[in-house]
């Protein structure tokens, strides 16, 4: 198997798991509601906790058919906010299967959802912290959410982040876009815009650079 990421069906023991490859390794994600993620080691499939990058090679190369049999078992609501991704479409799932109850919250603001897949990297922590994170929730409501992954915990800050249109975010801007949404220049530019572009996302990360 060469080095080069590719997402395609693998032969499992679970039915209708979902399995890519990835820099030479074979992944797969059981079906929902458990959503484990697991790695072939050998011959035995075993629970790990997948990198951003392995979770889009996924998302990125997802057959259509493959994909959808798989969604076969996710509820309505969570399979239409899943639709709203491509490349994190398999981090996405991975939030929704965690914190459940945050869903309605990121269909509201789905360019949320990659902040939150990758809170780990964000917040400087070896590993996710979904329980964290659930509590926090349960807490503070999306607010207290975007206080915990060092956003402004605004509404100016929760309007910009609705009105990304594509919600698949480059993750090599999620720092620099958190620092624009802390700068009221940055705030004053994006919050002027109806509809937010990828190019308007990097325009404004390179001007605060």
């Amino acid at each position: 198997m060469n080095s080069t990421s590719s997402a395609r069906s693998f032969r499992c023991s679970v039915p209708l798991a979902y399995g890519w490859s990835h820099a030479g390794e074979a992944y797969r994600v059981t079906p929902w509601p458990d959503v484990q993620f697991e790695r072939l080691y050998g011959d035995e499939w075993l629970v790990v906790e997948p990198t951003p990058e392995v979770l889009a090679a996924a998302g990125a190369r997802a057959d259509r058919k493959t994909w959808q049999a798989f969604l076969s078992f996710v509820p309505a609501h969570v399979q239409e906010f899943l639709g709203r991704f491509r490349r994190h479409r398999l981090a996405a799932l991975q939030v929704a299967a965690r914190c459940p109850d945050l869903v309605a919250s990121l269909e509201a603001a789905p360019a949320l959802t990659v902040f939150v897949a990758q809170h780990a990297g964000l917040r400087g922590i070896a590993g996710p912290r979904w329980a964290e994170l659930a509590a926090v929730f349960e807490r503070g409501g999306v607010y207290g959410v975007l206080e915990w992954l060092g956003l402004p915990a605004s509404r100016q800050t929760l309007a910009i982040l609705q009105s990304v249109v594509t919600p698949d975010l480059d993750p090599l801007l999620l720092e620099p876009l958190r620092k624009v949404l802390w700068a009221p220049q940055g705030i004053f530019a994006l919050a002027r815009l109806p509809e937010i572009t990828d190019r308007d996302l990097n325009d404004a990360c390179a001007l605060a650079a």
